[in-house]
């Protein structure tokens, strides 16, 4: 027999989810068949698997140790990354509490695994939490992010660090009570804030989107409804060249790259919605080779956090004569 009790950080979860990522290995018919048979049982008590399981309850499993060997596996509770002797990635944490974990992903980071191989934020987000003792190694809890950004996009993304800070956290981003905002710099003159909707279609087998104006015609019967602001910083009228704060209102996929081309102002160095020649001039000058977008800023009811402005963006500010001082405290401000 096994006694498992069930932490603060999984409870909140229904018992046959805990069983599935208990038990990997066992088929869900099976589980199923243990709990009418009462070999499996929550509080001592027989269970159907669709309860809510809480901070202390007891597990028993009636199993032999060898059979629970086998449907446990032997990596059901290691999430640590096996790292390379030469791999020093260290998290950038901008802020943590009991359920949550705030991070400064960097650009070339996944967010998560695209492949089996693909070792991502959310698997260095498991490392530091064991590693550091928050999560202990025989929890069946894996943390996971509650946002996404592109591999090649940097800046916050929001990770739970328990079933309560992922599902709340989630539903927030889902309910768009969160706000975020993007810094990125841009081809063309914005001379006012603008704010903007449409319609966005994502291909999946190319994992490309097209954006449509409201009143353009042929609008794919897939589309769904975007809308963005975008809030201008800083500008060089005579190379044609601006640093905007985005606020993303809805948040779809590529949206804020593939939205700003449609408008004629796509961002430096983006090579899938991008303008090639004003491309090759950051590649050149900067060696940009990817999108100059980064998730600068989140706001809730209670937390309001940035980033620094990345170095690469300071290089390219310096350079195209829009840096300013006091660019931090005006991003602030056009809030």
């Amino acid at each position: 027999m096994k006694e498992l009790i069930i932490s603060e950080i999984e409870a909140g979860q229904r018992f046959d989810k805990y069983l599935a990522k208990c038990l990997p290995n066992a088929p869900k018919s099976f589980l199923y068949k243990m709990l009418r048979k009462k070999n499996i049982v929550l509080n001592g008590k027989k269970a159907d698997g669709s309860e809510k399981i809480s901070s202390g309850d007891s597990v028993k499993i009636f199993f032999s140790d060898e059979t629970y060997s086998e449907f446990a596996g032997q990596s059901t509770n290691i999430a640590a990354v096996t790292k390379k002797s030469s791999d020093k990635t260290t998290l950038d944490i901008i802020y943590e509490d009991d359920h949550i974990l705030v991070i400064n992903k960097p650009k070339g980071m996944l967010s998560q695994k695209a492949k089996a191989e693909d070792i991502s934020l959310v698997e260095y987000v498991n490392e530091y939490l064991r590693s550091s003792g928050k999560i202990q190694s025989d929890s069946t809890f894996q943390a996971g992010i509650c946002n996404r950004l592109d591999r090649n996009t940097s800046g916050i993304v929001v990770a739970g660090k328990s079933i309560k800070g992922l599902q709340e956290m989630t539903e927030a981003f889902r309910e768009r009570t969160i706000e975020k905002y993007y810094i990125c710099i841009v081809k063309g003159i914005f001379n006012k804030r603008l704010r903007v909707d449409g319609y966005l279609y994502k291909n999946e087998k190319t994992n490309k989107v097209t954006v449509y104006g409201k009143n353009d015609k042929n609008i794919h019967k897939d589309a769904v409804y975007i809308e963005t602001e975008y809030i201008p910083v800083c500008t060089n009228v005579k190379s044609g060249v601006s640093l905007l704060k985005v606020h993303l209102l809805t948040g779809r996929t590529h949206q804020i790259r593939a939205h700003l081309s449609y408008l004629g102002h796509p961002i430096a160095g983006d090579g899938k919605y991008g303008d090639a020649g004003f491309n090759k001039h950051f590649n050149k000058e900067y060696k940009i080779g990817s999108q100059m977008l980064h998730a600068y800023q989140l706001i809730t009811d209670t937390l309001n956090l940035k980033t620094d402005i990345p170095k690469d963006f300071y290089n390219v500010l310096k350079g195209e004569l829009l840096w300013e001082p006091g660019i931090p405290e005006d991003l602030e401000a056009l809030r």
